[in-house]
């Protein structure tokens, strides 16, 4: 024991540190509490029983590194640096196409604060990675038991300030996110071995002298290659080195530190725990951690470490567990790496499984996997010699050793620029071979200039856009992210159907009879025809269910629409529920069948304490559409009276009177009878909006659309109204006590008079001319007009007199006045009432003429002689008078009879009286037949 602990001294290295110690400072005593720290930090690692597999997260290197040492050690017991609530999903990774990832979700919080919901933890894994290979080798190996020790989801938040902890800062030069970037959304992602330095200085100073532009480009060439086929002690001794650097350099944040140093007790304590109720032996096992948290120096640490940490209790908080799919995109954007290096690292993962003939493991089962390998039962244990091998200083020679320089490939760097040249001209640009030739030396150039002896793939793509860039991108890709297609792409994984929550799996099923590959990414056409398959009736439930929940695309229609009373028998579709797996996963979190969720969330919204009578309605409307009405639809109906009764301003004015007609109609043409929860609105409504229209009149802060959809929801629903019991009284006392200012509301006021019976349209027509004839009005008619196309709402007969108002505007009014104001108009009728200009121009077009030719000689109806006909004497007989009356004189004489009235038939000769009655009272015949012309 005592040779194996001075052959573990690190003696060598320690004396060489101290020598450069005293050479490069004033004293050995400066640089000792780092750089010896190192080599102690990395001394206790290689010490302790229980071996420690220093990683870093989607490093191609560690992988390889990973699937050797299994297959050499063959470990009992796998200890994995992963949430431990996540153990029961990781047997479902056999189910899906990498990359995805592991997700905890809670909708529902307890114990946090409420903006801060839904809680969301993603745990992406890679097949180029080290978690992936350990995953695969515990799952298929039988003996071998997988344990997860960090920290749970729920102490991820409790152990943070903020709802979200800043990634870093990914490259700024590199192109927008496209929508696999946006895969894991907002959610807090968790991986193995974050191994990147937290002091600015230090990064800056490393990507400075290493002539790279950022840290991905910096650990490829520096760590990856050089690691990509050393031994097993090598490897796990420079990453240590590399742990133990950064944590030493690393800033004093509190805060970051305190999460850090819990973590690792929180580890190290669940190992412990795991070794005495398990009783393996620490040898049998393998610990996989970042290499950050293996050079630990917190009292816990080892299986020797003190017992003092006390895990805290979760919250209240219901958590749910999936599977999401995943994307390199994703996994770059979320973690603050340069876009295309996780690619890039698929790439050169597969290189190194070809150049160390190194096997690495796959789960039984996974896409794309062949037949799993008996290797692992048959690999032979670890020698004796071996595990001495293990304990002996292998930093000193790999320090002094100097740089490998690869040499050229120069078919590999033709190959690529040729196909990047071609791929360039498929997306527009006008590429030829003297580009490839000129990217091939360009490369060459810029590796010499960062003494490489190879381009690296970071180099080649400086070297693209160097060339191939123009000054606008042609297509919809650059030619940065035509390097990362072709170094690998930007690969999406897929959750298999076993793997997909109750709801994911209940909806493929029923869109089955579609006939499509639901899984597949992209878009797909769907065509129902109702009419000869029925069946597919419900496949449109299920989509228009799907439009209403899911993101915007997931379930387009381009042909059909859903309104209430009205179903299409033909509809076309355009879906991607490939694409948007990972929303269709997470509404999975919420129930077990689309019609729960629709519910529920509806609920929610209705009962949420912003909602207001419109938002109600609107949830009433849409569980009549998706749901067919029913009892949620009468439940929240009522909710929406208790709503519109405590409301005290008249914002959503406009959407409760639309809603409410559109429900009207729909249930008059549907039931038999009302619901009751709608007689009690209308009448709640009429009585509401009576109290509320004086003060909206006057108030600054409702607009005249507002008032004009109260006034409407009263004209419309009046003969409703007073049949339930309502008093017209009510809405005349609010129309005397009506007294509004601007001239948009004066003017409405005024169209809602005429509709009382208070003011008539001559009256009507004579204040308009008056406003016109006045020069200081002239400037603010169009607001006059404006209220009077508000005023269509309620009174949809001023139609006609709206154009007559506009029409004399234009006539009456000199080119000097007409032409400032007249953008005026149009901004006006354009911003106030653009829904309502259909109607007004339906009623132009039909007062105006439909000719050209006949507008020289066209007469306004407005200006046509007021007078009426005289009134055409009425025979007695019947000859020359009425015949249809004198050839049916029954009919006269049964209305005679029912009113009362005594006396015979007139006899004379034809024409000699006429309608006696007409005659001597002519102003009612005048007065109807100026109704019949203008109404």
């Amino acid at each position: 024991m005592s040779a194996v602990r001075e052959g573990t001294s690190f003696g060598a290295l320690r004396a060489q540190l101290q020598e450069a110690a005293t050479a490069f400072a004033d004293g050995p005593d400066a640089l000792e509490g780092i750089l010896l720290g190192i080599v102690d930090d990395v001394d206790r690692a290689v010490r302790e029983p229980l071996e420690i597999f220093p990683v870093c997260h989607h490093s191609p290197a560690s992988a390889v590194a990973m699937a050797r040492r299994l297959r050499e050690k063959q470990p009992k017991v796998v200890y994995l640096e992963l949430c431990e609530d996540m153990a029961p999903l990781l047997s479902e990774l056999r189910n899906c196409r990498l990359p995805v990832a592991v997700q905890a979700f809670a909708r529902e919080v307890e114990g946090f604060p409420a903006d801060w919901a839904p809680l969301s933890v993603v745990a992406p894994v890679t097949e180029a990675s080290a978690e992936y290979q350990a995953i695969a080798y515990a799952l298929d190996t039988p003996g071998v038991e997988l344990v997860l020790v960090d920290r749970s989801s729920d102490h991820v938040f409790q152990w943070q300030e903020d709802h979200t902890e800043p990634a870093e800062a990914a490259d700024p030069d590199a192109p927008p996110a496209e929508e696999e970037a946006q895969l894991h959304g907002d959610a807090v992602g968790v991986e193995i071995g974050d191994l990147r330095p937290r002091f600015a200085e230090l990064e800056e100073h490393l990507l400075h002298h290493g002539r790279v532009r950022h840290w991905s480009e910096w650990w490829h060439q520096y760590v990856e290659l050089p690691l990509g086929d050393s031994d097993h002690d090598t490897y796990r001794q420079v990453m240590l080195l590399i742990g133990s650097l950064f944590r030493r350099l690393a800033p004093g944040d509190p805060g970051r530190v305190r999460v850090d140093e819990d973590r690792e007790r929180y580890m190290w304590t669940r190992m412990r725990e795991h070794l005495a109720a398990s009783g393996t032996d620490p040898a049998d096992c393998v610990y996989v951690c970042g290499a950050f948290h293996a050079a630990s120096r917190v009292a816990e640490f080892g299986v020797h470490g003190t017992d003092t940490f006390e895990i805290g209790p979760p919250s209240g908080s219901t958590w749910q567990y999936g599977l999401i799919p995943s994307s390199h995109a994703a996994i770059e954007a979320q973690f603050g790496l340069a876009a295309g290096s996780v690619s890039i690292a698929a790439t050169q993962w597969a290189k190194n499984v070809r150049r160390t003939k190194v096997k690495p493991f796959r789960l039984a089962g996974q896409a794309g996997a062949r037949k799993p390998a008996k290797a692992a039962s048959r690999a032979l244990p670890a020698t004796p010699a071996e595990a001495d091998a293990v304990t002996s200083d292998m930093l000193t020679g790999f320090l002094q050793r100097p740089p490998v320089l690869d040499p050229l490939d120069e078919a590999e760097l033709l190959g690529w620029s040729v196909d990047i040249v071609r791929a360039a001209r498929r997306n527009g640009y006008l590429a030829s071979t003297a580009d490839a030739i000129a990217v091939f030396e360009t490369s060459i150039l810029l590796a010499g200039m960062r003494d490489r002896a190879r381009p690296t793939p970071y180099d080649f793509q400086d070297a693209a856009i160097t060339c191939i860039e123009k000054d606008a991108v042609p297509g919809r890709r650059d030619v940065r992210r035509l390097v990362e297609i072709m170094m690998g792409g930007d690969r999406v994984g897929q959750v298999g159907y076993d793997s997909l929550p109750p709801l994911a799996r209940d909806v493929h099923d029923r869109l089955e009879p579609l006939g499509l590959r639901l899984e597949q990414r992209g878009v797909q056409r769907a065509l129902l025809d109702m009419a000869s398959r029925p069946e597919l009736a419900k496949c449109s439930d299920v989509l228009w269910m799907l439009r209403r929940l899911m993101p915007p695309g997931t379930a387009r229609p381009i042909m059909g629409e859903r309104r209430l009373g009205e179903r299409s028998i033909q509809e076309s579709w355009d879906l991607s529920l490939g694409s948007g797996q990972r929303a269709l996963i997470e509404l999975g979190y919420e129930g077990v069948s689309i019609e729960q969720v629709l519910e529920q969330r509806l609920r929610r919204t209705a009962y949420g304490p912003q909602a207001t009578a419109a938002v109600v309605l609107e949830a009433v409307e849409d569980a009549a559409l998706y749901l067919g009405g029913g009892r949620l639809a009468d439940e929240l109906g009522t909710h929406a009276l208790t709503v519109l009764s405590a409301e005290r301003g008249v914002d959503g004015a406009p959407e409760v009177l639309r809603r409410v007609r559109r429900l009207l109609a729909y249930y008059r043409t549907s039931r038999p009878a009302l619901p009751q929860w709608i007689e009690s609105f209308v009448k709640a409504g009429y009585a509401h909006y009576c109290t509320l229209l004086p003060t909206a009149f006057t108030d600054e802060d409702a607009t005249v659309r507002q008032v004009a959809a109260m006034l409407g929801f009263l004209f419309s629903m009046e003969s409703l109204a007073l049949s339930l019991g309502c008093d017209r009284t009510q809405l005349e006392l609010a129309f005397a006590q009506s007294h509004p200012e601007e001239p948009d509301k004066v003017a409405l006021l005024w169209a809602a008079g005429v509709h009382l019976g208070r003011l008539s349209r001559a009256e009507l027509g004579s204040r308009c001319d008056e406003l016109l004839a006045n020069p200081l009005v002239v400037p603010a008619y169009p607001r006059y007009l404006s209220g009077f196309l508000h005023a269509l709402e309620p009174v949809p007969q001023l139609a006609e007199f709206v154009v007559e108002a506009v029409s004399n505007a234009f006539a009456r009014l000199p080119d000097p006045v007409l032409l400032p104001w007249l953008p005026t108009l149009i901004g006006t009728l354009r911003a106030g009432g653009a829904e309502l200009a259909p109607l007004l121009i339906r009623e132009a077009g039909r007062v105006f003429p439909g000719r050209l030719a006949e507008l020289d000689a066209w007469v306004p109806p407005w200006r046509e002689p007021q007078g009426g006909m005289p009134p055409t004497p009425v025979s007695r007989t019947g000859v020359d008078g009425v015949p249809l009356l004198a050839a049916h004189p029954a009919t006269c004489d049964a209305v005679a009879d029912l009113l009362g009235c005594d006396g015979g038939w007139e006899t004379g000769e034809p024409g000699a009286a006429g309608v006696a009655l007409a005659g001597r009272h002519p102003e009612t015949a005048l007065a109807l037949a100026e109704l019949l012309t203008t109404g």
